[in-house]
């Protein structure tokens, strides 16, 4: 595992956090009982019940240490901690695509935390990189599968 530290807002570890705890207090459990079923039911070497909650279990494992590794490596960075006049992690942007002269509204949060359909987008996708350390009246392009897409930065928000 990495020891690259991973920025995350409190919002974004809260989830990490609430996720772990019930993987922990209510999968796990589930995921046991369902092996215990499984091996009442005999010869193991030809049980699907069994294989499939074994590998249950592996999976639930596997997402159990990304989540700790992710907490144990986060960086969380306050919004309103991090004013400024240029964007940044964790800021709310507003921009215009200039080539069909719309209004987008973007927050830059962690991989973890981005959500297309709540305008939060991973501060390493293309979009992010591209608008990062950008003031008000900044133009930039952003490469997209369909060609390159022209941006000015309208306003920088840390709320």
């Amino acid at each position: 595992m990495s020891m690259e530290r991973v920025p995350m807002t409190p919002q974004g570890y809260q989830q990490l956090q609430e996720e772990l705890k019930r993987l922990k207090s209510e999968e796990r459990p589930r995921i046991i009982r369902a092996i215990e079923e499984a091996r009442d039911h005999g010869d193991l070497s030809e049980n699907a019940e069994y294989d499939a909650a074994k590998e249950s279990q592996a999976q639930l494992d596997r997402r159990i240490g990304e989540i700790e590794d992710k907490l144990a490596r986060a960086e969380v960075i306050r919004p309103e901690d991090t004013q400024g006049d240029r964007v940044v992690f964790g800021a709310r942007v507003l921009i215009t695509d200039l080539n069909n002269d719309r209004q987008l509204s973007y927050r830059l949060v962690g991989e973890d935390e981005a959500d297309r359909s709540q305008n939060k987008i991973s501060v390493r996708s293309p979009l992010a990189r591209a608008m990062i350390g950008k003031v008000v009246g900044d133009m930039f392009v952003v490469q997209t599968p369909g060609g390159e897409r022209e941006y000015v930065v309208d306003e920088i928000h840390f709320d």
